[in-house]
């Protein structure tokens, strides 16, 4: 599976609630909607991202570095940053010169170009050479997982046939050589693919203790950490991740993404600082950053990255939902306003988007369409405890005005 794909949003998971709004004006309900956190993604195992890849956490990206953290200076991102390389593509041939170790090189060879169909066809065979080699076994249902376009992200996949065939196989290679590093590896993204956080905790700190230098079981691991809500030790294996691959986005990405789940927003803006100068072209980089800027109540820094993300990825909706949030958060609703509707073309059932319109509507004094927007807020997700305290704010609002004076 490629680990430039976003593990997922873990949106429940790390509770990252969007940046408090500025007090809204009398009369005007004041819960805003949680923006959409940048999601941690596995490190790259593939130099190509499946078809149409989201490869990342919302997907920002962007045009490079933008103003130091704490400079306080709202530069436009400039786009001329050079990249930097990304971790190489996973390997699994020893070196040993054997038929079946041959094999596994033409594998790793074709893995490394993504033709993943070829890649697999030469572990199968290297597998029929020898079949008591895990490295075969591991590099098969690495190819079949990356040929499938499997879901990357965590609980993105959970019932995928490509990857419940993958674990047994997987645990397979475990059993016959139990201190290869690359087969606990595998087993444990499968399992964070498929939502199984416990399961991928066990397989992949095996395999950072038989890897300890390997960036890449130290980053699942810290995915897996963060996916349980241990923060403290996913902030420590995403900074190892991130010091072993310095010159990896994702891993610094990675990193901000549990630094803000932590509470350390001043920390996380400098990874994605880090990794939006690595990636100057990835729009999901853009966003994370601008996001974390608004964590810090820095709206007027985190336009510009935002606006690079809309600019970069035009049709993700909540990249404009978290643009419209920034402007709503400056006062300016008719901009707010104008920017959630545009998200919500792109994605009717984006809840954030409906209840911060409701918001901005509310505080402009529109208070029948506000409640038509918490309305589709609720439509999309009936259970969403914040459209029942905004809907229950608007009652008292409209109970107030209705009130003789």
């Amino acid at each position: 599976m490629s680990s430039n794909g976003s593990i997922g949003r873990l949106a429940a998971l790390l509770a990252l609630a969007g940046c408090a709004a500025a007090p809204p004006p009398a009369e005007a309900p004041a819960r805003s909607a949680p923006l959409d956190p940048p999601p941690p993604a596995l490190a790259p195992a593939a130099p190509v991202a499946p078809a149409g890849s989201a490869a990342a956490p919302p997907a920002g990206s962007g045009a490079a570095a933008g103003p130091l953290a704490g400079s306080g200076v709202p530069l436009d991102a400039p786009s001329t940053s050079e990249p930097a390389a990304a971790s190489p593509p996973p390997r699994v041939a020893r070196g040993t010169g054997t038929a079946a170790d041959r094999k596994l090189e033409e594998g790793d060879a074709a893995y490394a170009t993504g033709d993943f169909a070829a890649a697999e066809k030469a572990y199968r065979a290297a597998a029929q050479l020898d079949r008591r080699d895990a490295a075969a076994i591991v590099g098969a249902q690495r190819a079949a997982i990356a040929r499938a376009g499997v879901s990357a992200e965590f609980g993105g996949a959970p019932n995928d046939r490509t990857l419940l065939a993958a674990v047994p196989e997987l645990k397979r290679a475990v059993k016959l050589e139990p201190g290869y590093a690359p087969a606990h590896l595998e087993l444990g993204r499968a399992y964070l693919v498929l939502g199984r956080a416990e399961a991928a905790l066990g397989a992949l700190a095996r395999a950072a203790e038989l890897a300890p230098s390997d960036a890449e079981a130290r980053s699942a691991l810290g995915v897996a950490h963060l996916a349980l809500g241990n923060l403290q030790d996913a902030v420590r294996e995403l900074a190892r991740s991130a010091e072993l691959a310095p010159g990896d986005a994702e891993r610094q990405a990675n990193l901000g993404t549990a630094l803000l789940a932590a509470g350390k927003t001043a920390d996380a803006i400098r990874a994605y600082e880090r990794a939006a100068r690595l990636s100057p072209a990835d729009a999901r980089l853009q966003n994370d950053l601008g996001t974390a800027l608004l964590a810090a109540n820095d709206p007027a820094r985190a336009i510009p990255y935002l606006e690079a993300a809309v600019a970069r990825d035009p049709s993700r909706a909540t990249y404009r939902s978290n643009l419209g949030y920034a402007h709503h958060l400056r006062g300016d609703l008719q901009k707010a306003t104008a920017l959630y509707r545009e998200a919500l073309k792109l994605d009717d059932k984006l809840g954030s988007a409906w209840i911060n319109l409701g918001n901005a509507l509310a505080q402009a004094g529109q208070l029948r369409d506000a409640r038509e927007a918490y309305e589709k807020a609720r439509a999309a997700d009936p259970t969403d405890p914040r459209v029942k305290a905004v809907m229950e704010e608007l009652d008292a609002i409209e109970r107030r005005g209705a009130a003789p004076r």
